[in-house]
């Protein structure tokens, strides 16, 4: 007997490294499951996660999204089933990067602005 739910070829959705993701589970090796990125549903934060909100840091971290269908290995507490639509990457991708913009140019504080330059540098980038 099994200590989760999960099977290969589930859909999950799942955080990692602060974005969070629509992907498959391709394999499974308890605790953990490799899986492969479908769509972007939030996109990563910018700057140093271990000083959040900070400007002054030693690097000031660019964060990408992960790639439409690149896999990584994730802990199977950090899993949870998905039964939604599951959207285009590119799409997906386009939203979650504006949203995070979006969110970024209400607020006028120095990392705010940071973070959206890195996020305007990405969105070229991804186009």
């Amino acid at each position: 007997m099994t200590d989760h739910p999960f099977t290969v070829g589930d859909i999950i959705k799942t955080g990692y490294k602060s974005g969070e993701y629509i992907g498959e589970i391709v394999s499974l090796a308890p605790p953990r499951a490799t899986v492969k990125i479908l769509a972007v549903i939030k996109h990563p934060a910018q700057g140093d996660l271990h000083h959040p909100h900070e400007v002054h840091v030693p690097l000031f971290h660019q964060r990408r999204a992960l790639s439409h269908q690149e896999k990584i290995v994730a802990p199977l507490r950090a899993l949870e089933s998905y039964s939604g639509n599951i959207p285009d990457y590119k799409a997906s991708l386009d939203n979650a990067i504006n949203e995070e913009i979006r969110l970024l140019r209400g607020n006028n504080d120095e990392w705010s602005k940071r973070a959206l330059e890195e996020l305007e540098k990405l969105k070229e980038e991804y186009a």
